[in-house]
C-alpha cells in the first residue's frame, strides 16, 4: 500500500514522465476560501529538476488560483495518477514559488522543458516546487483509460492572441482569485492610447 520516499528515485521519476496529465492541488490560508484542484497535461511542461525539486510551465488560463495561493502561503502539492498500466498515485507535497514571465530567469527554467515551450504559447510563469514529502500508494481505485493524444487547444489559442492580447486577457481573468487574494497582478498597465 502506500509509502513515503525519501526522494524522487529513478523509478518514480519514470512513472512521473510516462503519465500524460497530473493534478495540482493549493489552498488559501485559514478556515474560509475555496481549495483548488486544477488538471495539468499539455506535453513538455512538467520537469523533474532534481530529487527534491520539480517544475511546471504555468499556462494562461480563465483563472489564477494556484499562483494566488502560492502567494499567499507556498503550499502545493501534485498527483500523478497511472491510468494505464499498473496501478499507482504519485503525491509530491511542498513549496510552490513561482517565476513570471517578466521576472530575471524566466527564460532559464524555460529552458529546461522540452518541446520549445514559450510564452508565445501562452505561459505566464513557471511554479517550481522544492518537495518536502514523497509518497506513493496502490491506485487501485483509478480506473484504467486510454490516452488519445494531446488537446492543442490552449496554447493556439494563446497563440493567437499576441503579445498585447495574452496581457488583456491576465489583467481580465487572472488578477484576483475566486476568493479575491491577489493572483497574477503583474501585466503592466496597457499604454496610452496616442489619438
Amino acid at each position: 500500500m502506500g509509502k513515503v520516499h525519501e526522494r524522487i528515485d529513478d523509478r518514480l521519476r519514470a512513472f512521473i514522465a510516462a503519465q500524460h496529465l497530473f493534478f495540482v492541488a493549493t489552498a488559501p490560508s485559514g478556515p474560509d476560501g475555496h481549495v483548488n484542484v486544477s488538471p495539468k497535461g499539455i506535453g513538455g511542461t512538467f520537469v523533474v529538476l532534481d530529487d527534491r525539486t520539480v517544475a511546471y510551465v504555468d499556462v494562461t488560463a480563465s483563472g489564477s488560483e494556484t499562483i494566488a495561493h502560492l502567494r499567499e502561503n507556498g503550499r502545493v502539492t501534485l498527483m500523478f495518477c497511472a491510468f494505464d498500466g499498473p496501478p499507482n498515485i504519485v503525491r509530491l507535497h511542498g513549496r510552490g514559488r513561482f517565476v513570471t514571465l517578466y521576472d530575471e530567469g524566466f527564460d532559464e527554467l524555460l529552458a529546461l522543458f522540452p518541446g520549445g515551450v514559450d510564452e508565445s504559447r501562452g505561459a505566464r510563469a513557471v511554479v517550481v516546487v522544492d518537495v518536502d514529502r514523497v509518497s506513493d500508494s496502490c491506485g487501485y481505485g483509478v480506473p484504467l483509460m486510454s490516452y488519445e493524444g494531446e488537446r492543442d487547444l490552449l496554447p493556439q489559442f494563446m497563440e493567437r492572441k499576441g503579445v498585447d492580447g495574452r496581457a488583456d486577457y491576465r489583467r481580465l481573468k487572472n488578477r484576483t482569485s475566486i476568493d479575491g487574494l491577489p493572483a497574477f497582478d503583474m501585466d503592466p498597465s496597457p499604454a496610452p492610447d496616442p489619438s
